[in-house]
């Protein structure tokens, strides 16, 4: 479900939110109290809690599609509220880069922030020095919004830092509501694609065995929201251009290399199966997306080894890829509204497990073969395409996300459009 919404309204969402939230408010007072008299400790503390500077651990085996998903949210959503009935958190000037074994006046300000949050504990104190207890605090933060935990406060950290505590709540109650639609039974076994995170799970009896990196939809060719089923794989697929990425991408490029459909072994298929020579095509014009072009399978195809078929309006797939130096980038919004699947040979192998005949030795030996081979999945697989911008797997675990899509209704959430 997409929720729109305007910062006014979560503002005052917020503040009923907090009203309704006395239990929590003394729990942030005692908070912010002990941030105000506590201590100024050094670089080592013998006294610092562990469990408590990084919380339970941010990384879950529980399914973001989850009923305890949804009560780690409704729990996580009384804290927020707690701490903007208390004024929030302060913002940290973004002017420098804080890292390990720093003196700054600017890390009192980032100790206070990640304290409010509860990345990093009360007992470490108020001090300038960006210490060990701060590094960790950092890196749990990151690692909370799907950021690099390198513990360096680059301009993606400020960023998501500084997004107010009244936002970040409207940005909880939001997501709450787009996982209560999907709390229900999805069937023992799932696939799950969520496009703000740019990640896929797997999930079997309501624990994720697979977590895979993806890329997803850039912001002007987005990848849909869907319900489908997992029923075929295609090895070394051939890979059959869509008329968006003709239009946009295929024609420009015949038009500056003449040489292209060659070089990269894309044939024009015409309505009668013939295969047209790109000589015979005006490039001026868009007469080439009348037809099918299809590239044969190989190193150099679009999909790579393996293409992962289900129904879907909007054609897409999921599916291997040649770029795989793309899935190391900070923000994954790179295809044309299908899902890239790093290490998606694992996922595939998943898929096929209930599939007669198709173990991994099986599996990668038909991609050595070159051969274009469509395996039909014994027991279909249910897929799901998500929005979930911010979610909880655990007491005190907020995960939080670039709103890419704008569809949470705040302009301070994307992030990455702001920088």
């Amino acid at each position: 479900m997409t929720i729109k919404a305007s910062r006014r309204f979560f503002l005052s969402g917020a503040a009923m939110l907090a009203a309704a939230a006395l239990s929590s408010r003394a729990s942030a007072q005692d908070v912010i109290g002990e941030i105000l008299k506590s201590d100024k400790r050094g670089n080592w503390d013998d006294e610092f809690d562990a469990r408590a500077g990084q919380g339970d651990k941010v990384a879950s085996n529980l399914p973001i599609f989850s009923p305890q998903t949804v009560t780690y949210v409704e729990q996580a959503i009384n804290q927020y509220s707690a701490i903007v009935a208390q004024g929030g958190w302060p913002v940290v000037p973004a002017t420098k880069k804080l890292q390990l074994g720093v003196s700054d006046p600017d890390v009192v300000v980032l100790r206070k922030r990640l304290m409010v949050s509860g990345d990093l504990s009360t007992t470490a104190g108020i001090s300038e020095s960006f210490d060990t207890y701060v590094d960790a605090a950092v890196k749990r933060f990151q690692a909370r919004h799907g950021l690099p935990s390198d513990g360096v406060m680059g301009k993606y950290t400020y960023a998501a830092m500084n997004v107010s505590a009244p936002v970040r709540l409207g940005q909880l109650e939001t997501n709450l509501v787009r996982l209560r639609t999907m709390s229900g039974d999805l069937g023992q076994r799932y696939v799950m694609v969520n496009v703000p995170a740019a990640q896929i799970e797997a999930v079997e009896n309501d624990r994720v065995v697979l977590r895979h990196t993806a890329i997803v939809g850039k912001i002007d060719r987005q990848t849909p929201i869907l319900n489908s089923k997992i029923n075929e794989i295609i090895v070394n697929p051939y890979w059959n251009a869509p008329e968006s990425i003709v239009r946009k991408d295929i024609i420009p490029l015949m038009r500056k290399d003449p040489e292209y459909l060659t070089k990269n072994n894309i044939h024009i298929i015409g309505p009668d199966g013939n295969e047209i020579e790109p000589a015979a095509i005006d490039w001026n014009t868009e007469d080439a997306a009348k037809y099918r072009l299809r590239q044969d399978p190989g190193s150099g195809n679009a999909m790579a080894s393996v293409k992962i078929n289900f129904p879907s309006p909007e054609g897409v797939y999921m599916h291997d890829t040649p770029q795989q130096s793309l899935f190391s980038k900070l923000m994954r919004f790179d295809s044309s509204g299908c899902v890239r699947v790093q290490n998606v040979r694992d996922l595939v192998t998943w898929i096929l497990r209930d599939t007669p005949g198709w173990d991994r030795q099986h599996f990668e030996a038909t991609i050595k073969s070159g051969e274009n081979t469509p395996v039909a999945v014994a027991q279909p697989v249910p897929v799901y395409f998500t929005y979930i911008s911010a979610w909880s797997t655990g007491d005190g675990v907020v995960q939080l996300r670039d709103d890419i899509y704008g569809r949470d209704g705040v302009d301070e959430l994307q992030i990455s459009q702001a920088l």
